[in-house]
């Protein structure tokens, strides 16, 4: 006896993207170039404005927040009670069979539709949260000290990036230039010749919070929004240059990719688990010791040019999200919708757990080799590296991030 479908859920969601995940996202056709905000399922991207609008049955504020929406700039604003309403309703109407026409008549697969920033980046700061890659670049850059900084595990370290070069999956990334370091003479300026990657996770950040200091407790309910795969591409020589005595700047501001795909903060409670033991006592603004649990058990593969490299165990990170949030408002920065922030290079403690060249090369040393037999120890034009990631989800199910893509070009 065939299997009777009576829901959208039941002929459309696959592994990965079934209603357990639901992430949001910005599409657009070749005909309409305008773009509008959608929730995917399986390979389905669904309208929510139009389904909204069918169906019904959402307050004003929600409905107001996504209907002729082009991305989620509007819900980022609206809050943690409309980020829930909305998600509860996207849930019931798929899994309604009444609904079940309404949700095939704003439905489009994902191939048949281009990709946009899903939302506004207004500010964006990068970390450096893993002490294996933090550990793993010591030991590269400066052999003759320890590993780690003093600081290190004291506080989440991190710089002030460029919120205009973020960018969304499949955009093209040109090979940046800058003064580079030369052995024996001076520095010459010109295209990086040890162009990295660092896979990352990205955090989406919604409502605001005009006076700063937010608690770890506050940003997981009130402003954690979603997760995104993140590579910040870096050029190690202008780095290395440029970042004594201060920090990088031309070497990170360049591009820095996002996956198209938002995963709902709500969508990895399954994935929560306990980050690794602290080994030394906190302030209290970051002491999580009687916390809810914030690491997240989220696996990143890295390709280059479909050459599986790597694959970077995020439930590794030292320091969590909420850390790293409430360490960004605790001087009293202001926090509003669209903040976006990175978690830093990811690796493991394995040498194949690594998130960069770097660390993967160890510093350029050892080179890898392409399937074509050509050795290379930091990117080449042409080259396209591609991150994919998943989660565990509640009852054995799976939480997939989709791709971030990005392809090598020539310095213009």
């Amino acid at each position: 006896m065939k299997k009777k479908f009576t829901t959208a859920v039941d002929f459309l969601a696959k592994s990965g993207f079934g209603v357990e995940n639901l992430p949001y996202g910005s599409v657009y056709t070749d005909e309409d170039t305008v773009p509008r905000l959608v929730v995917r399922l399986g390979d389905h991207a669904i309208d929510l404005g139009s389904l909204t609008s069918t169906v019904g049955g959402l307050g004003k504020k929600t409905k107001s927040a996504v209907t002729n929406q082009p991305n989620l700039d509007a819900l980022l604003a609206a809050g943690r009670p409309v980020w829930s309403e909305l998600r509860n309703w996207i849930r019931q109407t798929l899994t309604d069979p009444d609904h079940t026409k309404a949700v095939e008549a704003v439905a489009t697969n994902v191939n048949d539709v281009n990709m946009a920033m899903p939302f506004t980046v207004t500010d964006y700061v990068d970390f450096y949260a893993s002490e294996n890659h933090a550990s793993n670049l010591g030991r590269i850059l400066r052999p003759d000290e320890e590993p780690l900084k003093p600081n290190w595990k004291h506080l989440p370290v991190g710089y002030h990036g460029r919120a205009s070069t973020v960018s969304v999956s499949g955009t093209p990334v040109y090979r940046p230039k800058g003064i580079r370091p030369e052995k024996g003479t001076a520095p010459s300026f010109g295209s990086s010749r040890r162009l990295d990657i660092e896979a990352e996770l990205g955090f989406i950040v919604g409502g605001s919070a005009p006076q700063g200091e937010v608690s770890l407790a506050q940003a997981a309910e009130n402003h954690l929004f979603g997760v995104v795969l993140f590579n910040d591409w870096s050029a190690r020589d202008i780095q290395a240059f440029e970042s004594v005595p201060l920090g990088p700047n031309l070497s990170k501001s360049f591009a820095s990719t996002i996956s198209a795909w938002v995963v709902p903060w709500d969508a990895l409670d399954a994935a929560r688990v306990v980050p690794p033991v602290r080994d030394e006592s906190l302030v209290q603004y970051l002491d999580d010791s009687s916390a809810d649990p914030y690491g997240l058990d989220i696996s990143v593969e890295v390709y280059i040019d479909d050459q599986h490299v790597s694959t970077v165990p995020y439930s590794t990170m030292y320091w969590t999200a909420p850390q790293m949030l409430a360490h960004m408002t605790v001087n009293g920065a202001t926090l509003s919708p669209g903040d976006f922030f990175g978690s830093g290079t990811i690796s493991g403690p394995e040498p194949d757990q690594c998130g960069s060249l770097i660390e993967l090369t160890l510093g350029g040393e050892e080179p890898l080799t392409s399937r074509m037999g050509e050795k290379y120890n930091f990117l080449q034009d042409g080259q396209q590296v591609t991150l994919r990631g998943s989660a565990p989800g509640p009852m054995g199910s799976t939480i997939g991030f989709g791709e971030c893509t990005g392809t090598i070009r020539p310095a213009t």
